[in-house]
């Protein structure tokens, strides 16, 4: 198979070196994700990974009408043009709607259509149209192949740099499974196919009120996800997962970031 890329503010992503997309689930403060992002690029820096910066400014899908969304995009974009701009990677957030689109597009490098959203053609269309790469988001309700027209979609309305990204199908009550026999099927579209091993953890509303998951089992996934040739990682990490304000339960510990990844480099070279 041919070499598939993607532009990705100042950095191109190729299928024929690992990359990573992490940081904290939902953007806290300023201070928080400067923490991490200091940290991954310190260890991307030393692994020669290649690294964009995630956060989202509001996770508009919380399990319960109560739980902490975020900053809201005003001062979540400040932030992520802040951490962007200091440590000169690039940075990837979910948008919900055009409109955020078209707002988000013009200060990050990365749009990411939320895997719930993956079948709303006009967000879709927006964030294809914004001349942005875009991240688009397997929904847990579909199959590989069912992308195609999402994929499609995108490239119809311009985008010319995409990922697309497998975070598990739904499988019961309070379940998701990681299907890896479906990233080939992925890859096959053309594009660079990113495993999201943190979100794949997940046990969705498993906590009544909150989504549940394990952090050991992202780990497992991701080296998993490598052995069956994903390009890259999405993992979302964070100095005390047990204290996050979204998705701690499948969070990585972000002292342990290192230690996985390097394990991952190893296992793909091992593979060839």
């Amino acid at each position: 198979m041919a070499t598939r890329e993607a532009k990705v503010g100042n950095l191109v992503l190729a299928s024929d070196r690992l990359f990573l997309v992490a940081g904290p689930c939902v953007i806290e403060s300023l201070d928080l994700c400067r923490r991490i992002a200091e940290h991954a690029k310190a260890v991307a820096d030393r692994l020669k990974v290649p690294l964009v910066f995630k956060a989202s400014y509001d996770k508009a899908n919380r399990t319960s009408g109560s739980s902490f969304r975020g900053p809201g995009i005003d001062e979540g974009l400040a932030i992520l043009d802040s951490v962007r701009k200091e440590f000169q990677m690039p940075v990837l957030t979910d948008v919900h709607s055009p409109q955020e689109a078209e707002i988000a597009g013009r200060v990050v490098d990365c749009l990411q259509v939320p895997a719930f959203l993956c079948r709303q053609t006009d967000l879709v269309e927006s964030a294809a149209r914004n001349g942005k790469a875009v991240n688009l988001k397997k929904g847990q309700f579909l199959a590989p192949w069912d992308m195609k027209p999402v994929v499609e979609k995108a490239e119809e309305a311009g985008a010319k740099n995409i990922l697309v990204t497998e975070r598990g199908t739904s499988f019961g009550y309070n379940r998701l499974v990681a299907d890896m026999t479906g990233l080939p099927t992925l890859q096959a579209l053309g594009h660079l196919v990113v495993f999201d091993a943190t979100h794949s953890a997940q046990t969705p509303g498993g906590l009544e009120t909150a989504t549940g998951g394990s952090r050991e089992a992202a780990a497992l996934l991701a080296k998993a996800a490598v052995a069956a040739g994903a390009d890259g990682l999405f993992l979302e990490v964070h100095p005390n997962p047990d204290k996050a304000k979204s998705d701690g339960l499948n969070s990585l510990r972000l002292k342990d970031l290192e230690t996985l990844l390097a394990q991952c480099l190893a296992i793909r070279a091992a593979i060839g």
